[in-house]
């Protein structure tokens, strides 16, 4: 078959790997779109390898139509050939073929394309993992979602809005507020001209403080926001993109029950993740199928274009997903 790979020039392109075979519990994937996600550059830059059993090759997310199924995962009856499907993968997604562990499999919610579902399962499922897994958000919280312009924001803020949350959320400039419009955040702070800290005392003082905060930014503003979560809040960190050393007033965790997470999806057991996907299509999918939720998708390429599509998100332009299409 053919995958994206890394050539000696160091630019990717589109050639020969070796043919998945899939185990027992597998099945089959015959890909069709893959998107891409900030943690494909991070693992280009080796700073971020896939697990252990995944391809080298990059791709979190897929879908496509299962062209073969393994034994025990044919026994489970769960999944059929010629179902189509979108999946969740260690990597191994920007090619035609990949293996996938049955319980990594979600069905396509009815009026979503191929291309649209690829947009699906990493940033829905990281989405469900932070906000409801680890944050416990419920009607009436207030989140704070760092760099809203990107893929994982484009799904989180109007997921919150869907179950009744407050969204605050961060850009760069006032160019990327106005593309993020559409998701109707209740405040846009602009990092160019105003300091988040600030921002986050005046909310808490007015009564509005944030009890769930999902950064993939890091760096020195952690520390300084820390003291002005709402008792008992939850910072949840995913990244570091902006630095990883930061100063803490342990004190301001401990006397206002505050709790600094780390956490990932990616690192997880297939068993754990399939637990996550199986809540999320529970609760999310009735949400995606009456329009209420839907991915936002800034680009569609040929997936001959992986250079070029990881260039615009390496350079920060990107506003929401990125999809390749293979097929």
């Amino acid at each position: 078959m053919r995958a994206v790979r890394i050539g000696e020039d160091q630019k990717l392109y589109w050639g020969q790997a070796p043919d998945p075979v899939p185990g027992e519990d597998d099945v089959l994937l015959e890909i069709h779109a893959a998107a891409l996600n900030r943690a494909d550059l991070l693992q280009r830059a080796g700073q971020y390898p896939p697990p252990p059993g995944w391809p080298e090759w990059f791709g979190l997310e897929a879908s496509g139509i299962i062209r073969d199924i393994g034994p025990r995962a044919k026994a489970a009856g769960r999944w059929h050939v010629g179902d189509e499907v979108c999946a969740l993968l260690g990597g191994g997604g920007y090619a035609e073929y990949v293996a996938v562990p049955s319980d990594m499999l979600m069905p396509v919610p009815r009026g979503l394309s191929l291309t649209e579902a690829a947009a699906l399962p990493e940033a829905f499922g990281a989405a469900y993992l932070f906000l409801f897994v680890e944050g416990g958000l419920k009607a009436g919280d207030t989140l704070l979602m760092q760099a809203g312009a990107s893929g994982l924001a484009s799904v989180a803020i109007p997921m919150a809005k869907a179950f009744g949350a407050r969204v605050i959320t961060t850009v760069l400039t006032d160019e990327f507020a106005e593309s993020i419009a559409h998701l109707k955040a209740d405040r846009v702070v602009v990092t160019a001209r105003e300091r988040l800290d600030e921002v986050m005392k005046e909310e808490l003082e007015a009564g509005r403080g944030v009890d769930i905060a999902v950064d993939c930014l890091g760096g020195e503003t952690v520390g300084k926001c820390l003291p002005y979560m709402n008792r008992g809040g939850r910072w949840i960190m995913i990244a570091t993109l902006a630095g990883d050393p930061t100063t803490v007033d342990l004190r301001s965790l401990y006397v206002r029950g505050v709790r600094l997470i780390g956490t990932t999806l990616r690192s997880r057991t297939p068993a754990q993740k399939g637990e996550i996907l199986r809540g999320m299509v529970d609760r999310l999918w009735p949400r995606v199928e009456s329009g209420e939720i839907r991915p936002t998708i800034w680009r569609v390429f040929p997936i001959q274009q992986a250079e070029e599509a990881q260039r615009l998100m390496a350079e920060g332009k990107s506003v929401g997903k990125i999809v390749l299409t293979v097929r």
